[in-house]
């Protein structure tokens, strides 16, 4: 999942994170902090999709439904648009889990020191932008599909729990782990155990 990440910011992160900084009015630096926490949680939603409704087939209904990865030749209008749009679900239909959107946005309003109603407008607007780019990825890859499944866990164990509690608490701003962890509770615990 982190090199999913990696690639995800090196080749769009600039201008996602221009775009939601100019659209919500927040600082490029906390923008940039933030998406790398948020994307996870996307991630972690169409995991757990995979692991409890159907497998890769469930991830590739997903990706066929919301992942257009045309919507990464237009970022600008793509942000725009859900950033603007008052009916945006920060719990993305479900995927996150029942409150999964609001409960992370709260956590991480607190450790970044934003308004969760700016992150939870942070969600739906790149949400398509992660599907999109796993959309691509699946449609350029000779594993396909598979491929797209296997990196929803990136260390194989069969869990993403931890590979998301790892790719947060390396990137977390916060100097005491026992800090780190609740918020890690408070994210992940909405979520990941329905």
């Amino acid at each position: 999942m982190a090199n999913f990440l990696d690639e995800f910011m090196k080749d769009y992160g600039s201008e996602v994170t221009s775009q939601l900084s100019s659209n919500l009015n927040v600082d490029k630096g906390t923008v940039s902090k933030l998406i790398p926490q948020l994307a996870p949680l996307i991630i972690s939603g169409l995991k757990r999709q995979k692991d409890d409704r159907g497998g890769d087939d469930r991830v590739n209904h997903i990706l066929n439904k919301y992942g257009d990865s045309s919507v990464l030749n237009n970022i600008k209008d793509i942000v725009a648009s859900k950033t603007n749009d008052s009916s945006a679900d920060p719990n993305l239909g479900g995927l996150l889990g029942l409150g999964g959107g609001t409960t992370a946005a709260q956590a991480l309003s607190k450790k970044m020191n934003v308004d969760s109603s700016v992150i939870q407008k942070m969600i739906p607007a790149l949400a398509p932008l992660i599907l999109g780019a796993l959309t691509k990825k699946r449609d350029n890859s000779s594993s396909g599909i598979q491929g797209v499944g296997s990196l929803l866990d990136a260390n194989g164990d069969g869990s993403i729990i931890d590979d998301v509690a790892g790719f947060l608490l390396k990137g977390g701003t916060a100097s005491s782990g026992t800090r780190n962890k609740g918020i890690l509770g408070s994210i992940l615990g909405g979520f990941l155990r329905k």
